[in-house]
């Protein structure tokens, strides 16, 4: 199975993720925002495939300190827009693997699916 890990290194959830990952010895590749950015297309496809409203983290600093103007009107074009220019409004981790994505990291989702 290839597994794809995206996130930013230091965010608490990332960190259990890539734990998690590496005690059961589960390959994978970690892709990290700050460094290599997110990709506009890739967000699309997260978008279709699980809701703009999954994928944007909303509860994150990042976003609480947006302008309230910034906020209104939120629609998947304004939040792909966001998340490409701000890469922490971006849900973590994701998960990209053969059968789909995991948003957020649940143990007991990601033993179901990963194992």
């Amino acid at each position: 199975m290839s597994i794809i890990l995206y996130g930013i290194p230091n965010c608490d959830s990332v960190k259990k993720a890539r734990a998690w990952l590496e005690s059961r010895s589960v390959p994978h590749t970690f892709h990290d925002y700050k460094k290599a950015g997110a990709d506009k297309a890739q967000l699309k496809r997260w978008c279709d495939a699980e809701g703009w409203d999954t994928i944007l983290n909303r509860a994150g600093t990042t976003f609480r300190k947006l302008d309230a103007a910034d906020k209104e009107d939120m629609n998947e074009a304004k939040a792909i827009m966001l998340m490409v220019m701000q890469p922490s409004m971006i849900k973590r981790p994701i998960v990209e693997h053969d059968d789909g994505l995991l948003v957020g990291f649940k143990s007991e989702e990601w033993d179901s699916v990963l194992r």
